[in-house]
């Protein structure tokens, strides 16, 4: 699985997403995926790319609902990807796919 090598994109399961999410200082992007999802799989470069671009500003997760399904369940995710936009532990934006133009955008309107 590509996604679990992407150094500057860390995955979370229940175990983590508290500290590395809820308590993040920095604001937080989860991508909520499956490995079957092609639309997933098609934005994925640019998740990646945006997270070397924003290193250090933002943290991108990626969150496997396969791995984690209880927690894709918590977070009321109905699609995927579905990204998920954390400031100070809580959520303040959601999105489906977009391009790079789209996630700039709602980085400025969020964060």
């Amino acid at each position: 699985m590509l996604f679990f090598l992407l150094a500057a994109v860390l995955t979370v399961t229940e175990d983590n997403f508290q500290s590395e999410v809820l308590e993040s200082e920095i604001p937080v992007v989860v991508d909520v995926y499956a490995d079957w999802c092609g639309h997933c799989k098609k934005v994925a470069p640019i998740f990646f790319s945006l997270s070397e671009e924003k290193e250090g500003e933002i943290k991108f997760v990626k969150l496997n609902v396969d791995v984690a399904p209880s927690l894709a369940d918590q977070l009321e995710v109905e699609a995927y990807p579905t990204f998920i936009f954390y400031k100070d532990g809580k959520i303040v934006g959601r999105s489906g796919a977009m391009d790079k133009n789209g996630f700039n955008k709602m980085f400025q309107s969020v964060f």
